[in-house]
């Protein structure tokens, strides 16, 4: 009998490359891989479960399992970390030098409950007194394309919300002055994001914080949290019929982590923004796999996602997490 055969897609990064072209591969299965961005590998499988294995939103997957079991079990792979509140961009006319001066403006975002976004306003709460409440939304996604189509998504208690017109997009809203800032920003173009603009080469357009490398290892040093963005997940039915192919799936993402030493810059990158030259001066790795390092973390985004209304309770790692992974 041959391998078991698996439809993957991945986003393809330093870590998820080596199984998208093949040099590793998890034993006992062949994966049928392409690489998608995430903000559509997200969408399809929220909505239409296309594939066997995947990159997922955290937030959004964490949103789904809320309203009970969803088609997937999640294996703690994280692929994607950042300090997203160092990324707010600000339009340089807004009189908006720091944190506090959002209250009020109007900010976009490509998703309301993207994990991204999930933990700017976390932060924004938590480190610096703006809470969600204070600012007025824009949101780019429809509910035909989001995310939050799939999940149920409607603007919590007290939020005020508008979409963003398909004519336009977050980027031209915020050069043109229909914003005030864009609190997540990504350029990508793609079939779920319509912004393309590369706002860094804007001269209306600044960051929030003027050094956000520096903001980034300021937060860190402070709470120890690396921002997790994306998790792994597979299909239930294959975890519950085959149960090793989730241990499979997970060792071959420790393999690849380490494997691609050709690209040495790209992986040492999450380490430069923690502050720290070599993963080999670290006493703990920030860009880790597995559930008890990173427990912390995951419990945090939770917390976030029930204080900002998305979720009706803090959904626990045993709800999405595939059971031979609580260990890791």
């Amino acid at each position: 009998m041959g391998n078991l055969q698996l439809r993957a897609a991945f986003a393809d990064n330093v870590r998820s490359r080596p199984l998208l072209d093949g040099r590793i591969a998890p034993d006992g299965i062949d994966l049928e891989s392409i690489a998608l961005s995430p903000g559509e590998i997200f969408a399809r499988q929220l909505k239409g479960a296309e594939f066997d294995v995947s990159d997922m939103s955290l937030g959004s997957f964490m949103i789904a399992t809320s309203h009970g079991p969803t088609d997937f079990v999640a294996f703690p792979v994280f692929t994607a970390r950042r300090f997203f509140h160092t990324g707010i961009f600000v339009r340089a006319a807004a009189g908006i030098e720091r944190p506090a001066d959002l209250r009020g403006k109007n900010v976009g975002v490509p998703e309301f409950q993207q994990t991204g976004v999930v933990w700017v306003r976390g932060v924004l709460q938590h480190e610096f007194g703006v809470a969600p409440t204070d600012m007025e939304w824009f949101m780019e996604r429809g509910p035909e394309i989001s995310h939050g189509g799939a999940t149920g998504f409607r603007p919590p208690p007290g939020i005020r919300l508008t979409y963003v017109p398909a004519e336009t997009n977050l980027g031209e809203m915020l050069i043109t002055g229909g914003l005030d800032a864009v609190l997540f920003y990504a350029p990508r173009g793609n079939a779920v994001d319509r912004s393309t603009i590369d706002l860094k080469t804007r001269p209306n357009v600044r960051t929030l914080f003027a050094d956000p490398a520096a903001e980034g290892r300021r937060y860190y040093a402070k709470t120890g949290a690396f921002p997790i963005n994306h998790c792994m997940v597979v299909r239930r039915s294959i975890a519950e019929r085959e149960p090793w192919v989730v241990p499979s799936l997970f060792d071959a993402f420790v393999a690849a982590q380490t494997e691609n030493a050709k690209q040495r810059a790209a992986l040492l990158e999450p380490y430069l923004q923690v502050g720290q030259i070599d993963a080999a001066e670290l006493s703990s790795d920030p860009m880790a796999y597995g559930i008890r390092k990173n427990r912390p973390v995951l419990e945090t985004i939770a917390t976030y996602l029930h204080e900002q209304g998305l979720t009706d309770r803090v959904v626990r790692l045993e709800d999405i997490f595939a059971p031979s992974m609580l260990d890791t």
